[in-house]
């Protein structure tokens, strides 16, 4: 049992902290209710930005980004959109600073119309779309965006439940009803496909009651994960919209008839919660646990030896075998690249940027392995 990590048993909570703290994952900011995630936390988000990715543009996805800023006068459109974002949004008044004469500063300039930190992209992306739709012939817009959103959260739990986070948001126009609907439901199934198949990560799949669902959505469906202290997380959302925010944002588009029509709109979004996921589904009390596909050192060497003959023999064998792992021109790559401290690493994938590590700082062979097993390898 690691000493700097809680058990299970004894306080399951405390428990998924420590593991993150030891396998530096992320770390508390200064800022209330955000988190900063480190490098070894964002190489996990960016393996299954990566492999997400892939399967949005299998599925005929394009990716795009919107402005973080929403004006305030979009969220009053959609009555039980804004009712229930209300108590979360970040308000910008203001557009500059100015000294205050007291040696500091205070807002100055303040706003025509307060802006929103986006807790969502509905608004702002409905509104666009009612610029680009016109025909049935536009229809259907398949587009997806990698972003931060925030929402102000009064009990913060790192990568679970902070105040911002990283997301993708999938929003999506058709042209029926029966089209939007079968969007939703593809969309739930390619999330499903991707916990199971890349994160080793087992979900159930089903919609929302009615009280739980997507404030403004029609029906929200949801893949939920059993997490080792025998509760559901919910890890990813699937919404029909229906037209609500069509109505709202004026999406209309002339038809096969050429009369006036309302699209009909959906959205879907994962988080870093993922990140939550993994950690409660996979790791045990030595400390983090990733599944192949996502771990970015799938091999961590540890050299041992006494004598500087004997390291130079340890090291020509290391770069052999890493020849035979990685390929000798990443072998001649390594050689040359930048190295992170004492530590040399020879990528076999360098599309996932998975890597075997040497670790060669001097520390005790204990003490190292301690090092990576808390980190996943």
């Amino acid at each position: 049992m690691a000493k700097n990590i809680k058990t299970r048993a004894e306080d399951y909570s405390q428990w998924y902290l420590d593991v993150i703290k030891a396998a530096q994952l992320a770390d508390y900011s200064p800022v209330r209710g955000c988190m900063v995630i480190r490098p070894e936390g964002f190489a996990v988000w960016e393996a299954i930005q990566r492999d997400l990715d892939r399967r949005f543009k299998e599925t005929g996805h394009v990716n795009a980004y919107f402005p973080l800023l929403i004006p305030m006068s979009f969220m009053t459109k959609e009555a039980q959109h804004v009712e229930g974002f209300a108590m979360e949004c970040a308000v910008v008044t203001h557009h500059k600073l100015e000294q205050d004469g007291k040696g500091g500063l205070k807002a100055a300039g303040e706003l025509e119309e307060p802006y929103i930190i986006r807790p969502t992209s509905e608004t702002v992306i409905g509104h666009m779309y009612s610029q680009w739709i016109q025909s049935y012939r536009d229809l259907p817009v398949l587009i997806n965006q990698w972003a931060n959103v925030m929402r102000w959260e009064m009990r913060t739990r790192l990568f679970l439940r902070t105040s911002e986070f990283l997301w993708q948001e999938g929003h999506t126009a058709h042209e029926t009803a029966d089209e939007a609907e079968e969007e939703t439901l593809r969309m739930l199934d390619v999330y499903a496909d991707f916990a199971e198949e890349f994160l080793a990560v087992p979900v159930l799949k089903g919609p929302k009651t009615d009280s739980e669902k997507f404030p403004g959505a029609v029906t929200t469906y949801c893949i939920e994960a059993l997490m080792q202290d025998g509760k559901a997380l919910q890890a990813g959302t699937s919404h029909n919209l229906g037209q609500n925010f069509a109505k709202a944002f004026d999406i209309k588009f002339a038809g096969r008839d050429q009369k006036e029509q309302l699209a009909w709109t959906t959205s879907w979004g994962v988080s870093t919660r993922l990140i939550g996921a993994l950690i409660m589904t996979h790791s045990d009390d030595e400390g983090l646990v990733l599944p192949p596909r996502v771990a970015p050192n799938v091999v961590a060497i540890v050299p041992i030896f006494k004598t500087d003959e004997e390291k130079a023999k340890v090291a020509a064998y290391i770069e052999k075998l890493a020849g035979v792992l990685c390929g000798e021109d990443e072998v001649a790559a390594a050689a040359k690249r930048l190295k992170s401290g004492d530590l040399t690493r020879y990528f076999f994938d360098k599309v996932t940027g998975q890597a075997v590590v040497v670790d060669w700082r001097d520390n005790r062979p204990g003490d190292k392995q301690f090092h990576w097993e808390q980190r996943g390898v």
